[in-house]
């Protein structure tokens, strides 16, 4: 058997946020055709995962030492996609293929930005925002979308028990016993996930309450990722007793527990999402989303990810959104089934194994393309 093909993944860091966790995901979801290594200049708890994992990671300063100690034959970094020299530069001086997974859908002229041997789009939402924008064709070979990795699997097997969440998804390949029991929907439970940070709040993410409680007021509303500007709100609004505060979760099966014990997500960023990994972890676990859109020229992936009446509501303002809410928690067999659609949906485009094996593709054609001394 030839020996397997080394790719070095790159990220700013290695701490519990999105772009580092869909980086861990390909590392850790790629075939045995290839080797990866991580590399960043600041550990983490995801260079604690990845090592616990068996990827070997490489935390110091110096970027092309560690290409010039590794040589691998593909270097995939994940950064947002405007210039950043420091970064790039080592990269282009290597000169070994580099793919982008481009996480904002930003642009890079500059001469170290043109080391990208193909730029990856979370979603859809950023390449045709890209093209009008920059009046790029985001057109193969250079330019292509490939959807951010959720492990739908370990979400379908690691939900706790419920009895109001009986239809599985079909069998397949890698399924190895027909899905559990999910969220169980006559709870009239909401739940919010996010970084504690002020630039992931909308104020739409509390005024929504009001408008929720007086057709649903039994309504408890829990938030992980809460600000002290947010927990400053519900005690001025006299709301304590309906709004809990939890702990930041640092993996799935936490997180997978958390969503277990709702029956609505509630997604609110005034800058909107440039793919959505909170939204498509929850539509993994068989929740139903409520939303909302974003104005242009801000992040609205969003709306990608949710299908209005499908497998959420995408609303416009607090009132139609504390509605929404409602509908769902007084309506357990409309959560039920847009919970449904929405686990589907995250199964056939999210699916971890799936989308690296896309990723493997993209990887095997570049070199495949070198080989034959083509450029992109």
């Amino acid at each position: 058997m030839s020996e397997p093909i080394r790719v070095l993944h790159i990220a700013k860091s290695l701490g519990l946020g999105g772009t580092e966790k869909v980086m861990q995901l390909f590392a850790t979801h790629l075939s045995r055709r290839w080797e990866a290594v991580v590399y960043s200049p600041r550990d983490g708890e995801r260079g604690e995962m990845l090592r616990a994992a068996g990827v070997a990671t490489h935390i110091q300063p110096d970027l092309f030492q560690v290409l010039q100690r590794v040589r691998p034959r593909l270097v995939h970094v994940h950064r947002a996609g405007w210039p950043e020299p420091e970064l790039m530069r080592p990269l282009r001086n290597y000169g070994a293929p580099v793919v982008e997974t481009n996480v904002f859908g930003r642009f890079d002229p500059s001469p170290s930005g043109r080391a990208v041997t193909r730029h990856l789009f979370v979603s859809h939402f950023c390449a045709r925002r890209f093209a009008a924008l920059h009046g790029v064709p985001v057109e193969p070979p250079a330019y292509g979308v490939l959807y951010n990795p959720v492990d739908t699997d370990f979400f379908a097997q690691a939900l706790p028990a419920g009895p109001d969440f009986a239809q599985a998804l079909p069998a397949g390949p890698d399924f190895a016993q027909a899905l559990p029991a999910g969220p169980d929907f006559s709870r009239p439970v909401v739940g919010r996930v996010s970084r504690a940070d002020k630039g992931k709040w909308s104020p739409l993410a509390l005024d929504f309450l009001p408008h929720a409680l007086r057709a649903a007021p039994n309504l408890e509303y829990r938030i992980i990722g809460g600000i002290p500007e947010a927990e400053a709100w519900v005690d001025r609004n006299g709301l304590s007793g309906r709004v809990r505060f939890l702990p930041p979760v640092r993996t799935d099966a936490e997180l997978a527990a958390f969503y277990g014990g709702c029956s609505v997500l509630a997604h609110a960023n005034d800058t909107g999402e440039s793919f959505g990994l909170v939204i498509a972890e929850a539509m993994a676990c068989g929740l139903p989303v409520v939303t909302h859109p974003c104005p242009p020229p801000r992040d609205n992936a969003q709306v990608e990810l949710v299908d209005n009446e499908v497998t959420g509501f995408v609303a416009e303002n607090a009132e139609e959104y504390g509605l929404a809410v409602a509908r769902l928690l007084g309506d357990p067999a409309l959560a039920r089934r847009m919970g449904e659609a929405g686990r589907q949906k995250a199964a056939r485009l999210y699916r971890a194994q799936t989308v690296t094996l896309q990723l493997e593709a993209i990887y095997d054609e570049i070199l495949a393309n070198q080989a034959k001394g083509k450029t992109p």
